[in-house]
């Protein structure tokens, strides 16, 4: 089991400040509080490579205004940008990262240019990030890496999950 999991995107500057607009890693629930320890990946060459989270101010479900104890100004936060934040599995609340599965067991996946991929059998955890386990109609079990690239919309109404997967994943 991996120590450290991917649980936020810093998606973009937010002030003058050093703040940045935090999105959740896709299927997780907003998982960064005050005090908790991140390393940004990946590292930026002059830029810290870890950082203690100071401020979240929630701005919607899976969103904050997230301000670090190292990072201080526009500049650094600029080189930290689009990064993602690693905090260890030890420092989460129990449960944290079992909501996923729970909830999407069963539901649709959508890709952009494919069509309808199949129903989600299973959330599994591979070394590198959290892979949507999905089954084919035709018995195939497709492996979409949990990323928010490729998870462009979660729909809880309709149970559907719309990914644009880049050419090729699907057929491996």
């Amino acid at each position: 089991m991996r120590t450290w999991i991917d649980v936020a995107h810093l998606a973009k500057t937010k002030n003058l400040q050093g703040g940045f607009v935090v999105r959740s890693a896709a299927g997780l629930p907003f998982l960064l509080e005050e005090g908790i320890e991140v390393a940004f990946v990946p590292p930026a060459l002059d830029a810290p490579r870890r950082a203690r989270v100071e401020t979240v101010v929630p701005s919607g479900e899976q969103a904050a205004v997230v301000t670090f104890d190292i990072v201080r100004d526009i500049d650094t936060a600029e080189k930290l940008a689009g990064c993602h934040c690693l905090v260890r599995r030890a420092d989460l609340p129990e449960g944290a990262l079992d909501a996923p599965e729970a909830d999407w067991a069963g539901w649709q996946v959508r890709d952009a240019c494919a069509g309808m991929l199949g129903m989600v059998a299973s959330i599994e955890e591979m070394p590198g990030q959290m892979m949507l386990e999905v089954a084919a109609p035709d018995g195939r079990a497709i492996l979409i890496p949990l990323v928010d690239e490729f998870v462009v919309e979660v729909d809880e109404d309709a149970r559907l999950i719309e990914v644009d997967v880049p050419s090729g994943l699907l057929d491996l």
